[in-house]
């Protein structure tokens, strides 16, 4: 099911909610119900209510969007940086040179295709993986420069390894969901009680308060999607944050 479509039904859902409980609500109210009667301290504490929310929501946006923004920043850091102990090891003799492109090579295709589905499942890395870059470290550290033009290829190869094996180490602490389950647990409630407290308003059923009604909880239904799309840091599919690998590599 594509998220176009979870999204679609979750607004519709929360809006058809809201509406079908106004409208029956409105049934069962006699005539004599006058809705100018609402207590002044109720619109207040729902005004209060839906103000707290929004800031609750606004900075679960924010955190999950800055987490999901340093997370790929990692990939695009890992990625180019194994791209340049590709491009940097030409300075090495043919052997030495074919055989860390190869290693370089093997790594990409193995976190492309099985590491990342199985960290978009589990949370964690593969000790295959870590081997594989761990290979490409002996590769480097290993390999003996036969003069100053290698020489001065060798701590810069070094360096870029190190810069690949830190944004691996970032991927693994950035593999997991951000949004702990007690704030899932408090952005949930909060949202029914928000909409929960627009019934004490007495809404009417007229055209005008019934979108209103809709819009809001649609509205609201549409930033918890949002925060659930972010909250996995690396997307919820295998091709959602590996383009700097296939950009540079051919996997």
């Amino acid at each position: 099911m594509s998220e176009w479509l979870v999204l679609t039904l979750a607004m519709a859902a929360a809006c058809g909610v809201v509406l079908t409980i106004t409208v029956l609500r409105q049934r069962r109210v006699g005539e004599d119900d006058d809705p100018t009667e609402t207590p002044d301290v109720i619109e207040y504490m729902t005004m209060m209510v839906g103000v707290v929310y929004a800031i609750v929501l606004g900075l679960a946006i924010a955190g999950v969007w800055e987490a999901r923004t340093a997370a790929q920043d990692g990939v695009r850091a890992e990625a180019q940086a194994l791209h340049e102990v590709s491009e940097r090891v030409q300075a090495y003799a043919p052997t030495a040179r074919d055989e860390t492109r190869a290693d370089v090579h093997a790594y990409v295709r193995h976190v492309v295709r099985v590491e990342w589905p199985r960290m978009l499942d589990t949370g964690q890395l593969t000790d295959r993986g870590t081997e594989l870059l761990d290979k490409v470290r002996e590769d480097v550290t290993a390999y003996v420069p036969r003069d100053d033009h290698e020489n001065q290829s060798y701590q810069p190869l070094l360096d870029q390894v190190g810069a690949a094996d830190d944004a691996r180490g970032e991927r693994a602490h950035n593999a997991g969901d951000t949004m702990p389950g007690v704030v899932w647990f408090g952005l949930i409630v909060g949202a029914l009680v928000a909409v929960g407290l627009i019934f004490t308003l007495q809404i009417r059923r007229s055209g005008r308060e019934l979108l209103l009604a809709g819009l809001y909880s649609a509205l609201i239904a549409f930033l918890l999607f949002l925060i659930w799309d972010f909250d996995s840091p690396f997307g919820h599919a295998v091709g959602d944050a590996t383009g700097p690998f296939t950009v540079l590599f051919a996997v």
